[in-house]
């Protein structure tokens, strides 16, 4: 019997679900799902899986090295853990932005702080940061935030430049992005799975967490929503993800990818809608029971491609 494993933190909802609508086809398909549990690993150790659904190794490294031998073993890993090694926001920014995809003007900027063993003898390839000339660039409001991470951590909104150093200063090691931003009259929440399912749901950034779904009430025009989907696909091929959540900021019309590269989105029953809930259980266990059952005919991404081409 092919197995399919789930890998997750402190939710509750969608892995229980998740595994439940799979084994709801156990005696049809010929597959099974489960938590993954592990302890110690040996190199060129079997995982014992076909996939595996992976919604936490973000955030604990050694389930990463894992991973990414279960992929080179050949099991199909939800998302890509080589991708992690190139995964930043400024690199999707500016890939995105190569894809004809509208996006927020953004900058890099140097981290603030180093480890002990950097000085300024190891900085000679670095100049102080023109301030003036980026808020320049994006404009004010403009918000910071670091270059790779998620959850809304370490962002801030900044209406100065005073604003915008302070925001900086208390930084420490973490690489930053300062990116324009996008007065907006509607905004929305793409579920992306397999790169090509998606749903759509209005969600507003300005109401608590578990009412963005809820509590949004922005309209659904038949071009805008086809436009988002179309644009959410070619986002999520060419960064190789088979799970994410799409953002979209729309000014005048035009939708503003915002936030697109999220490894384990907000599946919980608490923040969707039922109605989006039950789309994300019944969509990631019908395109994980295909990959197991090789009933999909899909490519396996090469870790050294991590995620750019051949996902």
């Amino acid at each position: 019997m092919k197995k399919i494993g789930i890998m997750h933190g402190r939710e509750r909802t969608f892995p229980e679900a998740f595994i439940a609508a799979v084994n709801a086809r156990s005696e049809k398909d010929g597959v099974c799902a489960e938590e993954l549990s592990l302890g110690a690993v040996k190199v060129g150790e079997p995982i014992g899986f076909d996939v595996i659904v992976d919604r936490i190794s973000h955030e604990v490294p050694f389930y990463q090295l894992v991973l990414k031998q279960a992929a080179l073993e050949g099991c199909r890993v939800i998302n890509n853990p080589f991708w992690k090694l190139a995964d930043d926001k400024f690199l999707g920014t500016a890939l995105v932005a190569k894809l004809g995809v509208p996006v927020p003007k953004t900058v890099a900027l140097p981290n603030r702080e180093y480890v002990p063993d950097i000085s300024s003898a190891s900085l000679g390839n670095m100049k102080l940061v023109d301030w003036e000339g980026v808020v320049a660039y994006t404009g004010l409001p403009c918000f910071m935030k670091p270059a790779v991470g998620g959850g809304w951590k370490n962002v801030s909104r900044n209406t100065s430049v005073d604003e915008l150093i302070t925001n900086y200063n208390a930084s420490g090691q973490l690489p930053m992005i300062v990116q324009e931003g996008i007065t907006w009259e509607a905004y929305y929440r793409l579920i992306v799975i397999g790169k090509e399912h998606v749903y759509v749901n209005a969600w507003d950034p300005t109401k608590p967490h578990q009412e963005r779904y809820t509590g949004a009430n922005f309209p659904m025009p038949e071009k805008l929503v086809a436009r988002m989907k179309d644009l959410a696909v070619k986002m999520c091929t060419a960064l190789g993800y088979e799970m994410n959540t799409v953002e979209f900021a729309v000014r005048d019309g035009e939708p503003y990818a915002i936030d697109f590269m999220n490894c384990a989105p907000d599946f919980d029953a608490k923040s969707l809608t039922p109605e989006a809930f039950a789309w994300v259980v019944k969509t990631m266990a019908d395109y994980t029971v295909k990959l197991a059952t090789g009933k999909k005919k899909a490519k396996a991404p090469k870790p050294s491609a991590v995620g750019l081409v051949d996902a």
